[in-house]
């Protein structure tokens, strides 16, 4: 089943009651069934992870989605009449303006908080690339999964190292340039070298090498390597071992 995001309900809503947005009071009619149905189906398929809403917000999604519920029930009943205003605000209004506050992205429960990491903003974007490298594996989308948790691993590592850059001074050699363009393998040496993982991760995530290059077309072809669900498994194993020494 393709993944609903907010903006899909959203969109729906802007295409085809264009007011939705500026008209807080705008009516449904008969006749806009099947739009209402769409709305409330695809709300409640939206992965509640991504529902970021809270306390009165959420409960006017809640009012908002009921009302359009109960709209459908009178007018299938043969009850003609517009949708029950909810103090005075259409509930196609309301659900519009609640799922408009939601994100497209957000890491799932499960996924590590990596609270180590002070920047929120790049906490999150790293939590965001972790989760949706485990929901791709648990698509079958190898080569997603693989890459993004490859990203995930150079991410940490980058943000470990340059933490502190004076202990860079410490080690006798190391990639040329600055650390944003080692890349993996570089990052890695210098991360066993600073002690900042454990030997066993480093083995793990030497194995993530090379399927992280593979985001390159150019060197998939030249190497006639391909991600499977091995590869997925080893780049996903290293994220969450690295995550774990950082910790």
């Amino acid at each position: 089943m393709p993944k609903v995001v907010p903006s899909d309900v959203v969109d729906l809503i802007d295409r085809t009651f264009p007011t939705a947005k500026i008209v807080p009071s705008m009516e449904v009619y008969p006749g806009n069934e099947g739009t209402l149905s769409a709305i409330v189906t695809l709300t409640n398929e939206i992965p509640t992870e991504l529902i970021t809403i809270s306390g009165q917000d959420y409960s006017e999604l809640v009012h908002g989605l009921a009302a359009l519920k109960q709209t459908l029930t009178k007018w299938n009943q043969g009850r003609g009449g517009h949708a029950p205003l909810i103090d005075g605000k259409s509930p196609v209004f309301v659900v519009r303006a609640m799922l408009a506050k939601c994100p497209n992205q957000n890491p799932s429960p499960a996924t590590a908080a990596m609270m180590f990491i002070t920047d929120p903003a790049l906490r999150d974007s790293i939590r965001i690339d972790l989760s949706t490298a485990t929901s791709a594996l648990h698509n079958g989308e190898w080569k997603a999964s693989t890459v993004l948790a490859g990203a995930v691993v150079e991410a940490l590592l980058l943000w470990a190292i340059q933490r502190d850059p004076t202990k860079l001074t410490a080690i006798a050699t190391k990639p040329k340039g600055p650390p944003e363009n080692w890349g993996l393998a570089g990052l890695l040496d210098v991360a066993s070298a600073l002690d900042l993982i454990k030997a066993n991760t480093v083995a793990q995530a030497r194995l993530a090498t090379n399927f992280r290059n593979l985001i390159h077309p150019g060197r998939a072809q030249r190497t006639n390597e391909v991600c499977d669900k091995g590869t997925a498994l080893t780049a996903l194993a290293a994220a969450h071992l690295v995550v774990r020494d950082l910790s």
